[in-house]
């Protein structure tokens, strides 16, 4: 698998996700098996892009290659001259969002909503890829609602752009995140097109995982909420697709130091008052399906310093060896979306 001159490790690959895929959890989740991790969503607009929030969601700095931004907006210069100022700090590779269903980013004619303009899409396609000498994929959805699907046109005309890669979240605008992704659909693009597909949209195991590749023909699978608070989900997969096996539970004392290693990086990168603050839904992720992990949780979502968060954090795993030496966590039934 590659995009551009990239080759990848494997097609196991993590979302953009909004105040998540941060520059410490995407490389975490490399170091667990991720063969690939684009960044949070940064705007394009000039009057934000340099802002503090805007720089600190696409710093690069350390990361493991190859190193992607994802930019969104709706001004197809703004576009080019955001893909060219993330380039010149860093960036490898360029994603453009055109899948977030969120509403304040579809009423800014971002995001998803761009679907309902082909030629939009068209021109600010082609004016991101004349930008940059490195690769530019695409993100997006299967159109904008039931009654209005062009998964398959986009596709074209993203090819016929110079587009490197197509990641297809399978699901409209409309949909958010309800109901079941179209994986025919994701099919039916990956056999018009000549680049790299990626599916996306309810992969939360390996098995799935597996059975998405098989039935859509897809060259790799992006994974999204499923990662939260189990990032070694990635190399869950990786392994049961090169294997036919499953991994079991990562061991207590495994993940005691990874969840160390993560918030250390954490505060470091948000700092002491932001840091605490912002780990707390990681943490949450982490405990939600252990022994004791919803009370847990509320105890520390109490806690006002990056010091007692690290203590209390280690004991909590600590205490998960009471239960056995592998975590006791509880595989999600329902199917997760992202």
């Amino acid at each position: 698998m590659h995009i551009g001159p990239h080759i990848l490790r494997n097609n196991v690959f993590v979302a953009p996700m909004a105040g998540v895929t941060d520059r410490p959890f995407r490389q975490l989740c490399k170091q667990l098996g991720a063969g690939y991790a684009v960044s949070e969503m940064a705007a394009s607009n000039p009057r934000l892009r340099t802002t503090e929030k805007s720089t600190r969601r696409t710093d690069l700095d350390g990361e493991m290659e190859p190193k992607a931004v994802q930019i969104a907006g709706a001004n197809p210069q703004d576009l080019a001259d955001c893909a060219k100022l993330h380039v010149d700090r860093g960036a490898q590779i360029i994603d453009i969002n055109m899948g977030c269903p969120v509403k304040k980013v579809c009423n800014s004619w971002c995001g998803s909503a761009l679907l309902q303009d082909e030629s939009l899409v068209q021109e600010i396609l082609h004016a991101v890829v004349r930008a940059v000498a490195v690769p530019v994929t695409l993100k997006y959805r299967t159109g904008w609602n039931s009654e209005n699907k062009n998964a398959l046109k986009i596709a074209r005309i993203a090819e016929e752009a110079g587009i490197a890669m197509l990641t297809l979240h399978g699901r409209t605008r409309a949909d958010g995140y309800g109901g079941d992704a179209e994986y025919e659909t994701i099919a039916a693009v990956k056999a018009s097109v000549r680049i790299p597909v990626v599916a996306n949209g309810d992969i939360g195991t390996p098995q799935k995982a597996r059975h998405v590749l098989e039935r859509t023909g897809a060259d790799a699978v992006m994974i999204g909420r499923a990662a939260l608070g189990r990032p070694w989900i990635c190399r869950e997969i990786d392994h049961f697709l090169r294997t036919g096996t499953e991994l079991p539970a990562p061991e207590v004392d495994e993940v005691r130091t990874l969840m160390d290693q993560h918030l250390r990086a954490h505060y470091a990168f948000y700092g002491e008052f932001l840091g605490v603050r912002t780990a707390r839904k990681h943490i949450g992720w982490y405990v939600r399906d252990l022994p004791g992990g919803e009370e847990f949780r509320q105890k520390m979502n109490l806690f006002e310093s990056t010091t007692a968060q690290l203590v209390a954090v280690d004991e909590f795993f600590e205490s998960q060896s009471n239960f056995g030496e592998r975590l006791q966590y509880r595989l999600a039934e329902a199917v997760l979306a992202a």
